[in-house]
């Protein structure tokens, strides 16, 4: 038709089956931006990106590949005896576990070396066995809530009544 190799065809549903309404000869998103020089494409994926909610990837989510792996965080704390080691004096490769990021201060260190010096207050995003993992987190202080007694004064007509 029009002796066009491609065609676009704009169709319509009836009673009779589809009509044909229009055989253009478009050049596509391709021919347009080379016409005029414009990213139309680019224009678009911002335009999305811009108005729709895309969520976060948790890199723990996608980490936890195989039953007793996963991802956590381990804090070395002032006094720890990971203070002043290397990461590979550290020995967690040797507990199945890889440290994935180093975060000091404000300062992210992704795939650190292994003989990187870790200080008191580095926080490790490690990947490995979790019980290995689990052995290296403080304990978490339980903390009970305490009742809270109210002091219900008497309303009115009513008479306070002594203990015996």
């Amino acid at each position: 038709i029009l002796g066009l190799r491609v065609a676009g065809v704009d169709m319509l549903e009836s009673a009779a089956g589809p009509q044909i309404m229009e055989v253009n000869s478009s050049p596509g998103l391709e021919g347009i931006e080379t016409a005029t020089k414009l990213d139309i494409a680019g224009a678009v994926v911002e335009y999305i990106a811009a108005r729709v909610d895309f969520p976060e990837i948790d890199i723990r989510q996608r980490l936890t590949v195989s039953k007793g792996y996963g991802v956590s965080e381990i804090h070395i704390p002032r006094g720890s005896n990971f203070e002043g080691k290397s990461i590979v004096e550290t020995n967690l490769r040797a507990s199945d576990i890889n440290v994935l990021t180093l975060y000091r201060g404000t300062v992210v260190i992704p795939n650190p070396r292994s003989d990187r010096t870790l200080q008191a207050e580095d926080r490790l995003l490690c990947f490995g066995k979790l019980d290995s993992m689990r052995g290296l987190l403080p304990p978490k202080a339980q903390r009970r809530r305490q009742p809270t007694v109210k002091d219900l004064s008497p309303t009115a007509g009513e008479v306070p009544t002594q203990s015996q």
